[in-house]
């Protein structure tokens, strides 16, 4: 196939008008192109009056491809191949153990289970449907279940966000997963679109569509199942200790994945009493900050939406002082919901459904922590720094509703009654008053900073009336579980995976990772 680069589409022009732009940038006719695919497409806003698509096309000719790339020297054209993920088959009397069922270990446990390993996946939190009942029922204000909440469940805690799949590398595991996301039924386009979305509404569905291919093959998904233990001889796994609601159990195993997330803090406590190598790991700690979402277009586009996706930004700011702060998981037309997974905890986080319709758009913004600025001692020192903040934020508020501040008053350290024309979307509620009250001052005094630099950057973000809502405390994991170039830790038979043991960020990332340590546990299988 050919790769034509550089194609140009109008905001509403449909893509099937790329096979005509292809033919007239290779000069062939269209009769000449057999099929031609969209590979990537990208919005380019950077001249405001002249915003477009850019699109990249896979194009097979019906003959004479070696003959026309000769006549092709630039970029825009060249030879395509497909990225290829082939999984060996394997033959093995022991079943590995995945536990976690966010997209580290789902993907990892796809790859397994496809291979005919037969994996056995233990998930603390409950299947998508009940996760969901009880996620808006907390929401909604009721109790809050700490073992399937937004952080633990079928699907992790990316099921519950705006499912946006950053890329980042060319790997052919990205490939591979976000073609594995559309067959399981996220839309085409997260195959091919610069920035893909699922959005939580879809991916409740994917993840479970995920779950049956598993069994289909012959793993198993144990819900409600969560790991509390792990039984070592020679200094090698040989047992996974099991808590469920109906009882213990033991359960035999010489290789578990292990793809806890990022807010399974009794597990970290538990592989650190163990004497797993861990290590502290910088992470980021701030707020949710809202704006209209009308705002954010006209700041972007110069214009109103029409038929422009809503309106996104990414904007980062290193302050004079060496400190530095960033916008992370913005959701366009999205909402700001309550991610706690601890009784007596606050946390904040953002999501948007599918069609990204909402009012506000919301975006954490954060603040880069590096491990001297933890207090106390000790390799879980940030988690438990984490555990602080989110129980003030429930002591000020009296309950799980957040303590919300506007922009204009957070610069002038007065508390807020009330909101202006941005209303703010998190649910249980909010309590209005001071920030400052609940964040370390570390952080509030570089969002203090931050916040002005980044209105120079994107016209309205330091809006007098855009709310901020905390803490957000869940952006990355505070500890990184140490793994060598097996992927195994320093136990062996022990592969830690994903976002909570510090090798991902983000859905893609973790579910890449994912493939990374089922292909390490393949291998080994293979080398019995």
């Amino acid at each position: 196939m050919i790769l034509v680069r550089n194609l140009r589409l109008e905001p509403g022009e449909d893509l099937s008008r790329l096979s005509a732009k292809a033919a007239k940038k290779l000069r062939v006719s269209t009769s000449d192109i057999a099929e031609c695919r969209v590979v990537k497409r990208s919005l380019d806003a950077r001249k405001k009056n002249d915003i477009h698509y850019t699109c990249s096309a896979a194009v097979a000719l019906r003959a004479g491809e070696d003959k026309l790339l000769a006549r092709f020297a630039g970029k825009d054209v060249c030879a395509y191949t497909e990225p290829v993920y082939d999984i060996p088959h394997v033959e093995a009397a022991s079943r590995p153990v995945v536990v976690g069922f966010g997209p580290a270990g789902m993907f990892a446990a796809l790859v397994l289970a496809r291979a005919g390993a037969r994996p056995i996946v233990l998930e603390r939190g409950q299947d998508a449907l009940s996760r969901k009942a009880a996620v808006d029922a907390f929401r909604a204000g009721g109790e809050l279940d700490p073992e399937s909440n937004v952080q633990f469940g079928e699907g992790g805690a990316g099921t519950f966000s705006d499912g946006k799949l950053n890329t980042g590398t060319h790997d052919k595991r990205m490939f591979w997963v976000l073609r594995e996301f559309a067959a399981h039924g996220a839309p085409e386009s997260v195959t091919y679109d610069a920035k893909p979305h699922i959005g939580t509404d879809v991916l409740i569905d994917v993840v479970q569509n995920l779950r049956r291919e598993i069994i289909s093959l012959g793993g198993e998904v144990r819900f409600g199942s969560r790991l509390d233990g792990i039984v070592a001889e020679n200094g090698r796994l040989t047992h996974a200790l099991v808590h469920t609601a109906k009882g213990n159990y033991t359960l035999p195993c010489t290789r578990l994945i292990l793809a806890i997330g990022h807010s399974a803090r009794d597990s970290f406590e538990m592989l650190r009493d163990l004497g797993l190598d861990m290590e502290r790991k910088p992470f980021s700690m701030g707020v949710r900050i809202e704006h209209k979402q009308r705002d954010i277009d006209l700041a972007q586009y110069g214009r109103e939406r029409g038929e422009l996706p809503p309106a996104d930004y990414s904007l980062n700011v290193h302050l004079p002082d060496g400190t530095s702060a960033y916008t992370f998981c913005m959701c366009p037309g999205g909402k700001v919901f309550a991610a706690a997974s601890e009784t007596g905890g606050v946390v904040t986080n953002g999501m948007s459904y599918s069609k990204r319709d909402g009012e506000n758009a919301n975006s954490a913004l954060l603040v880069t922590l590096h491990t001297d600025d933890f207090p106390g001692e000790g390799v879980l020192a940030g988690m438990y720094w984490q555990r602080e903040i989110e129980r003030r934020a429930y002591n000020y508020a009296g309950s799980y509703r957040a303590p919300a501040q506007l922009v204009g008053d957070f610069m002038v350290d007065r508390p807020s009654t009330g909101s202006g024309s941005v209303t703010p979307s998190y649910e249980p509620g909010v309590t209005w008053g001071d920030l400052h009250e609940v964040l370390p001052e570390k952080i509030s005094s570089v969002l203090h900073n931050a916040i002005p630099e980044l209105g120079k950057k994107l016209r309205g973000f330091d809006a007098p009336d855009a709310v901020l809502t905390g803490p957000e405390t869940r952006s990355s994991s505070p500890v990184r579980i140490l793994r060598d170039d097996s992927l195994q830790s320093s136990l062996r038979g022990l592969y830690p995976c994903g976002e909570g043991a510090g090798y991902a960020g983000g859905i893609t990332s973790a579910a890449v990772d994912g493939l990374r340590c089922a292909e390490a546990v393949l291998r080994d299988m293979q080398n019995e």
